[in-house]
């Protein structure tokens, strides 16, 4: 007898169409979807900082310019040794991810997502780091200034599969972070809080750092987890609930005003990002126009609540009034920050083409002008100017055109995350310097979040060469 070749059957729901498909899916030559260890870099980043706080022994019930006089000096002359050989492995670790990710991806013959950002980034480097590195007016060398280009370039080569793995380990990574700066409170309250802080719109309240070298930073890190945990939630409900809680109690607790109101915008964006579209076939359909009479009504009523506080409460006097307080000054000065952009900017005249360089606002610069609270120029533009010149800063307004542009297009695509990180760094870039590339660190982990996010929403949009599928023979055949 002749032995019949045994046919097994699919499961059941499949047809032969889905085996089809699932077999030219194994078979496509170009996957953006290939998962790779770029997801590790970034709570590495938080365990740097978190090693960093704890091992410094900071005390924050000083005040906070003496605490960066003394902690910073620690920092830069005497580190921990094991926070030096921790540092160390991260840094082969960001080495071997990034190259193995930028190497394989070209010997694969895979496109590049979005070019333009990838170049953009490039050129991006070499003025604002190279350029300085070489020809600034205190040329200085490091390795260290590698690290961010080989993590960006990685970074424009995410894929979709890619973003949903690194936001879900950068989500939750950052809750156990805020979790363990939580835990400190009863335990090491002068590590984690500074009572004595008074600049806040909070009298009385407690300033809360954690284990971020800043209160500031510690509430951009919360709000980009809460922005995060908001396009991204967890699947479970309760755990849900105890990251919001926990989230926006850090964010509370920082009194930042700046964090604040990223917050805010970037879920404002989300919102915009998620809900205009259905509201405005809403307000369209006239089956439903019980909303556009919604909607027309509560932009009456807010026309309405402007015209009685400027023509009964007398609006323009009382801001006039509130800005001639201590409270207001330091608002309309960000808190100081208007005399550390005349010595940026000071600099900037001196050297106007390749700046100062890279070892701006070191310890001996902030001791020659006598801010030792002078870590950086406290505006993107106006640091880029005194670091790297007006090369420097052609290279930034270039980058910001394309992160721009990008972010606004693959919105939908990203589920509102390229858009709610982008206004977050718009943002934050008033008073802070979130694209500096002079190193890595949590610092400016959401820069890099913010790329794999555009790159990944122009990968979505790249279709996949498709191999046809090739017949298979039988694994059994008949006996003769």
């Amino acid at each position: 007898m002749k032995r019949q070749p045994v046919r097994r059957k699919p499961a059941a729901g499949v047809d032969d169409a889905t085996i089809v498909k699932t077999r030219e899916r194994r078979s496509e030559p170009f996957d953006f979807n290939r998962d790779g260890l770029l997801w590790l870099v970034f709570p590495a980043m938080l365990v740097l900082m978190a090693m960093e706080v704890l091992l410094s022994g900071r005390d924050l019930t000083q005040s906070f310019l003496v605490l960066e006089r003394e902690v910073q000096a620690i920092v830069e002359t005497a580190r921990h040794p094991l926070l030096v050989w921790v540092q160390r492995w991260v840094s082969l670790m960001l080495l071997a991810v990034t190259l193995e990710r930028i190497v394989s991806h070209f010997l694969r013959r895979k496109p590049v997502p979005a070019p333009m950002l990838t170049w953009t980034f490039l050129f991006f480097w070499l003025t604002t780091v190279a350029a300085p590195a070489v020809f600034g007016s205190h040329p200085s060398l490091s390795h260290e200034y590698l690290y961010p280009l080989l993590l960006g370039l990685a970074c424009t080569l995410a894929g979709p599969r890619d973003r949903e793995r690194i936001f879900a380990v950068t989500r939750d990574a950052l809750f156990v972070y805020l979790l363990a700066s939580a835990a400190l409170i009863p335990v090491w309250p002068s590590l984690v809080l500074d009572t004595s802080y008074t600049q806040g719109l909070l009298p009385g309240v407690p300033r809360f750092g954690g284990l971020a070298t800043h209160p500031v930073l510690l509430g951009m890190l919360a709000q980009t987890a809460l922005v995060i945990l908001w396009a991204r939630p967890c699947r479970s409900r309760w755990l849900n609930v105890a990251c919001w809680a926990l989230g926006l109690g850090a964010l509370f607790l920082a009194q930042s005003k700046t964090a604040w109101l990223c917050f805010l915008l970037s879920g404002a964006c989300l919102l915009l990002v998620r809900r205009a579209p259905e509201a405005v076939q809403r307000a369209g359909d006239p089956r439903r126009n019980s909303f556009g009479v919604g909607l027309c009504l509560a932009v009456i009523a807010a026309v309405l609540a402007l015209l009685v506080a400027v023509l009964v409460f007398d609006l323009p006097t009382l801001v006039s009034d509130f800005f001639d307080t201590r409270e207001g000054a330091q608002l309309a000065t960000l808190t100081g920050r208007d005399r550390i952009w005349v010595v940026a900017l000071e600099e900037w005249a001196r050297q106007p083409v390749f700046g100062y360089g890279l070892t701006l606002w070191d310890a001996d610069f902030r001791e020659s002008i006598g801010m030792a609270n002078a870590t950086h120029g406290h505006n993107q533009m106006i640091d880029t100017l005194a670091r790297s010149g007006t090369v420097g800063a052609v290279g930034l307004v270039l980058y910001a055109l394309v992160l721009t542009v990008m972010a606004f297009r693959y919105a939908r695509a990203t589920g509102g995350l390229s858009l709610a990180l982008y206004v977050s760094h718009a943002l934050l870039s008033i008073s802070e310097v979130p694209l500096i590339l002079i190193d890595y660190g949590s610092h400016v982990m959401t820069h890099f979040l913010l790329i794999v996010a555009v790159a990944s929403g122009a990968a979505a949009r790249i279709p996949t060469r498709v191999v046809p599928a090739q017949p298979i023979e039988p694994t059994l055949r008949t006996a003769p």
